[in-house]
């Protein structure tokens, strides 16, 4: 292999390089991701609330399923929608009757929970989890902390509540804003591999053309 093939070699392994880790830690747009509420829902006893959860960009997840359990009761479900319909045979007897899910915001992917007439037993994290999204983040947790000094309840129309942006959500996390965050680093070392390789090939081919000169000479 002569040199000039060889800087060729060398520069394109070191671009394939580049491109390969930055596909690797470049997010997907339009990838999807369950948003819970990074901060916890306060109600007291009595009171109606809405834990929020969506999928964000929003999607819609009418026929997909969406599980809302209690990590901390060994995943029991609190509430199961499956098929369309809420599925009541597996859920903790407890929630029967309170729970419910805005089924014209599931179409923009809001699977937020709303949980009446909560008590102090209600008080913990919940899951809200989706199956068969097409994602890496199907699920997230929301807290409720029930407390006998709070006197205003959670409204309960889902488009009157924020639900986090994803830039609060997964730095925490280690998900997609770290990811943007380590692009430019990526793609510096990268400039600086290629200054490297360029700079060698350009000090080997002047030391073969000043051979090459001391030898014509002679």
């Amino acid at each position: 292999m002569d040199v000039a093939e060889f800087r060729c070699s060398v520069s394109l392994s070191a671009l394939k390089l580049t491109f390969m880790l930055l596909f690797a830690l470049t997010p997907v747009e339009g990838q999807l991701h369950v948003v819970g509420s990074p901060q916890p829902i306060v109600a007291a006893p009595g009171d109606d609330v809405i834990l929020p959860c969506h999928v964000e960009p929003k999607v819609n997840v009418v026929g997909l399923t969406v599980e809302w359990s209690r990590p901390d009761r060994n995943m029991e479900y609190v509430h199961l929608y499956r098929h369309n319909r809420e599925m009541t045979d597996m859920k903790i007897p407890s929630y029967f009757g309170r729970t419910a899910l805005f089924k014209d915001g599931l179409r923009e992917g809001n699977i937020s929970l709303r949980i009446t007439n909560v008590t102090q037993e209600d008080e913990g994290r919940y899951r809200c989890f989706v199956p068969k999204l097409k994602s890496q983040t199907k699920s997230s947790t929301v807290s409720l902390i029930v407390a006998e000094t709070v006197t205003t309840e959670t409204p309960l129309h889902p488009e009157t509540f924020q639900t986090p942006d994803l830039a609060d959500e997964f730095p925490s996390k280690g998900g997609l804003s770290r990811r943007s965050r380590l692009i430019p680093l990526v793609v510096f070392c990268g400039f600086i591999l290629l200054c490297v390789a360029v700079a060698g090939l350009w000090f080997t081919e002047s030391k073969r053309r000043k051979t090459e000169l001391a030898s014509a000479a002679s």
